[in-house]
């Protein structure tokens, strides 16, 4: 459980965070989502006691202010910058770790399992691909199986087949009842490893929702682009444009302008009608 009450951190005259609140109930996952700047990260390190602050922080009832070390040990945290030895292998990485904090041995294969990183245990930190290296971070944020878990960013160097397990892992850990927080400023994403989502803008909270809502309550609209037959696409626009869609042509389809909720509903429309949609992409 992750309570925040109030939260306001200044750097001199400057407000970067202003009275932020909010709670993580345990087995919950919620998103901190915004542009750079917005005052994510800054709620993060506040959290793990790396940043003094005005307000409430408490982390399974320990007071992250006053036990900030207590708080640390029932954290995991992978920061947005990693940071390894480059000359020790990723199996040497989580032993060393795992010494440090008296883990069973044991951990090191089930962490390398986990993010599948078993082949690759041998492969130095030098020679790890971006991907790979955020992968470690995880391993290593879990080694101790801790409840809490800090994610900055934890896709962000991920490839597509490789984000698509993270999401899955971190579905298993939030159903195994940890509370979870990740900052991202992928909307798309969203959706995909949260419940809940904070919008943030400027150190503030400024909607607080389910992801399939963040788009329509920050009135963020985005275009399907879909390809149909080429005699098809004047009937498809007028069709779109009939049930309220705005639609035109493009030299290689038609491009349909949608709020988050009806993209859905634009498929619809033109499968029903017996138009065959050949491929579509989503642009924002």
């Amino acid at each position: 459980m992750i309570r925040v009450k109030g939260l306001t951190k200044r750097y001199g005259h400057i407000t970067v965070l202003d009275d932020v609140s909010f709670g993580v109930p345990d087995g919950e996952a919620v998103a901190l989502w915004g542009p750079n700047g917005a005052g994510k990260t800054t709620i993060v390190r506040c959290i793990l006691g790396f940043l003094g602050y005005e307000g409430e922080i408490e982390v399974n009832g320990v007071d992250a202010r006053r036990r900030p070390k207590a708080v640390r040990q029932m954290v995991g945290h992978v920061p947005q910058e990693l940071d390894f030895y480059d000359d020790l292998t990723i199996a040497e990485t989580l032993e060393l770790s795992r010494r440090l904090r008296a883990v069973p041995g044991s951990r090191v294969g089930e962490m390398l399992e986990l993010v599948d990183l078993g082949a690759h245990r041998t492969k130095k930190v030098r020679e790890l691909s971006g991907g790979m290296k955020q992968k470690l971070g995880i391993a290593l944020a879990l080694l101790a199986d801790p409840p809490v878990l800090l994610l900055d960013e934890p896709t962000s160097s991920l490839d597509v087949a490789s984000r698509e397990h993270m999401i899955e892992v971190l579905e298993a850990l939030e159903t195994e009842g940890r509370s979870i927080i990740l900052t991202t400023h992928d909307l798309d994403e969203v959706g995909m490893l949260v419940s809940r989502v904070l919008a943030m803008e400027d150190g503030k909270v400024i909607q607080e929702c389910a992801p399939s809502e963040l788009a329509e309550r920050l009135g963020l609209r985005s275009w399907l682009h879909l390809i149909v037959g080429q005699d098809q696409q004047e009937a498809a626009v007028e069709l779109l444009a009939a049930h309220g869609f705005r639609a035109h042509t493009n030299s290689a389809g038609i491009l349909v302008e949608v709020s988050a909720q009806r993209k859905g509903k634009a498929l619809h429309t033109l499968q029903e009608s017996g138009f065959e949609i050949v491929d579509l992409e989503v642009w924002r």
